[in-house]
């Protein structure tokens, strides 16, 4: 082996143990004999919001002539920010050229991720607007839609909270609801629904909104029993106040292309327990 080989395989078994000191479990080894190796970066230990695996081959001129070979795996990292991401972490290596950088390209991705959850972060502080539909009326029984934007499970709370505060809405038979939010970081949806003991209306709610692919949103639906049986008409006409509003605050198509698309996506489904008021 030549002195300046030895040299470099030296210095990478030394780099390759500060890291795994350094980053514990966060570091992982690939392929020990090929020297690959990933590590898991996120923009914070205890609550990740935005997560990305780096993955680095040391070629045997690295770090004296050459940089490790990389790749940069999260599902969101698409377009100009793959670029410019990549940009960044060959311009260390130009500035750094026959050091050891693979501590510094961790630590620049960190700072991007860090700053991206700030920027995205949002105020949950801050109350979401609460919108409140036409209410519909069946046998005495009255249905009526509130609908608010979220982004984060808080905000879910922070509404119900601020919904219950109304008398009339707080003594409701039941206050049904769904949400569904979109992930940008994993390019998944965090959804939930409640019957509020309406059987099976919370998840029929949520398919609705599945069905018209709304996103960022939660709507709540107040019933107030009138005392007559309103049978499978009540899911009708939970789901009919929750699309008129979903339509009006333009989070889907028109009345008609949502009609339609229910059309194309009905589904039969049995309730294990029923509860037909």
């Amino acid at each position: 082996m030549a002195e300046g080989d030895a040299g470099s395989d030296q210095r990478q078994n030394e780099e390759i143990e500060a890291m795994a000191a350094i980053y514990g479990e966060e570091w992982c080894v690939i392929d020990d004999c090929a020297k690959i190796f990933c590590i898991r970066i996120s923009d914070d230990i205890d609550d990740p919001k935005w997560t990305l695996c780096l993955q680095v081959m040391l070629p045997d001129e690295y770090p004296g002539t050459a940089p490790p070979i990389y790749q940069l795996n999260a599902p969101w990292l698409k377009g100009q920010e793959r670029a410019d991401l990549s940009n960044s972490l060959e311009e260390i290596y130009i500035q750094n050229i026959g050091e050891s950088i693979l501590y510094l390209w961790v630590e620049k991705i960190r700072d991007v991720l860090i700053q991206k959850s700030q920027m995205t972060e949002p105020e949950v502080e801050e109350l979401p607007p609460i919108d409140h539909g036409i209410p519909i009326t069946d046998r005495r029984s009255t249905f009526q839609a509130h609908l608010a934007p979220v982004v984060c499970p808080k905000q879910v709370k922070m509404v119900l909270s601020k919904l219950y505060e109304n008398k009339k809405i707080a003594s409701a038979t039941h206050n049904i609801y769904a949400y569904r939010i979109y992930c940008e970081d994993k390019q998944t949806f965090l959804q939930d629904c409640e019957d509020d003991g309406e059987t099976a209306a919370g998840g029929r709610l949520l398919h609705l909104m599945e069905i018209l692919n709304v996103k960022n949103v939660m709507v709540v639906v107040s019933r107030w029993y009138g005392g007559i049986l309103l049978g499978p008409d009540r899911f009708k006409h939970i789901n009919n106040c929750a699309r008129n509003i979903l339509v009006e605050k333009n989070y889907t198509n028109s009345p008609e292309e949502s009609s339609k698309s229910l059309g194309k996506n009905k589904k039969v489904r049995k309730d294990k327990k029923r509860n037909d008021h």
